[in-house]
């Protein structure tokens, strides 16, 4: 491969929150689910019950990890699925109480998606405004709340450009209203520290495969007494709001995953940030024209997210890529899409300077040789491109 032509043996993959290789631990503790532990946790005898024992551990460590009581949390297949129901499911439980949700416009699209179906069924969605550090205002969540509002849903940390939001915040907000809150917390588990009760929250979504767990699996936590619709019908699975075999495989893995990122969460975070202020540092010093996205400080500790000017991302990525590096240009959901990213021109940066935007996150495979590594063939490649582009004054 070319990484290892260019003397190295492996890639360097910095696209962590796109997603993450299972850990070792996690794979040990799901395979007695496969071949030992297989029963359906649905039926009455040993070992159908033997396996629901194992299920109903991995939903504790899931409900320890954020500060909820173990009933509270239902397993999904992701954070998509656990976004749509809380969204779409409180929608319907409330309809007769009101009409009006309130989100932000930098949502991911599993949140802004499942808005725009609920407005073609008669509801109304205000999609707030944000800084050009992407941060949402706690006011202006106060300001729209009307007579009809019936749902607060803020991400607690963006995908693309990594900014924190001040979650506490708007949930105190939210309570004083009496409104339920979700915030979409799939990129934050296990890079802050997330407490349902302190944070104000009453549905969280997570997600297995961001944190060092398996693809197919996430949850969606509920406050009790929280109005909200049933997501599939069917058997009565998950206290009879989810229906469908449980994935108890999955859910080892994801109690598993979600145990160690949070245990290990401080000692993580100050290695990835000391790398990520490196690369932000160093790419803003020796590359011009080019611009931070996000906060400057509160954001992800794994995340770096720079835009250059003249430039696309989609090419930066292939020449990387040809050099061994794994990068995107922003949300793994949207890759594909030629439009800019929705994220960086709600940030108010233009179309062509969104498109040139490239988004480096950072985990546990990466080192300081990879963070050198990837400083010395950036600026190459984007200078390479920019005397290629159209878009170049200096061309």
């Amino acid at each position: 491969m070319n990484a290892a032509i260019r003397g190295r043996s492996r890639p360097v993959y910095m696209d962590h929150a796109a997603t993450t290789p299972v850990r070792p631990e996690v794979v040990e503790a799901m395979l007695p689910c496969f071949s030992e532990r297989y029963g359906n946790p649905s039926s009455v005898y040993a070992l159908a019950r033997e396996a629901q024992v194992t299920l109903e551990k991995a939903r504790g460590q899931v409900a320890e990890a954020i500060g909820a009581a173990t009933e509270e949390i239902y397993f999904t297949s992701g954070g998509t699925e656990a976004d749509n129901w809380a969204i779409k499911g409180v929608a319907a439980a409330n309809r007769k109480k009101g009409d009006h949700i309130i989100t932000s416009a930098i949502e991911h699209h599993a949140v802004l998606h499942s808005c725009r179906t609920l407005e073609k069924q008669g509801y109304r969605v205000t999609y707030l405004p944000v800084d050009e550090f992407g941060r949402v205002e706690p006011a202006a969540v106060e300001e729209a709340i009307t007579d009809a509002t019936i749902l607060i849903s803020v991400m607690a940390a963006n995908n693309e450009i990594g900014t924190i939001q001040p979650i506490a915040a708007i949930g105190e907000i939210a309570r004083d209203h009496g409104i339920p809150f979700h915030t979409d917390a799939v990129q934050a588990i296990g890079a802050i520290p997330i407490d349902v009760d302190s944070m104000g929250v009453d549905l969280l979504a997570l997600s297995g495969h961001k944190f060092y767990g398996p693809k197919g699996i996430g949850a969606l936590y509920i406050r009790k007494k929280t109005r909200i619709g049933t997501f599939m019908d069917g058997g009565a699975q998950e206290r009879g709001r989810r229906a469908g075999t449980e994935n108890v495989p999955g859910a080892v893995g994801l109690g598993k995953a979600i145990e160690l990122a949070v245990a290990e969460m401080p000692e993580n975070v100050t290695r990835l940030t000391a790398m990520r202020d490196r690369l932000i540092r160093e790419i803003l010093e020796t590359i011009p024209d080019t611009r931070l996205n996000g906060h400057p400080t509160e954001r992800l500790a794994n995340n770096v997210n720079v835009a250059f000017r003249y430039i696309e991302g989609e090419s930066i990525l292939l020449m990387l890529d040809t050099l061994g590096v794994a990068a995107s240009t922003g949300s793994a959901c949207t890759s594909a899409s030629l439009e800019p990213s929705h994220v960086l021109t709600a940030c108010g940066l233009p179309p062509e300077q969104a498109h040139g935007s490239l988004r480096l996150t950072l985990g546990s495979q990466n080192t300081d040789e990879d963070v050198d590594y990837v400083l010395s063939v950036l600026p190459r490649v984007v200078e390479r491109l920019r005397k290629m582009s159209p878009l170049n004054p200096e061309r």
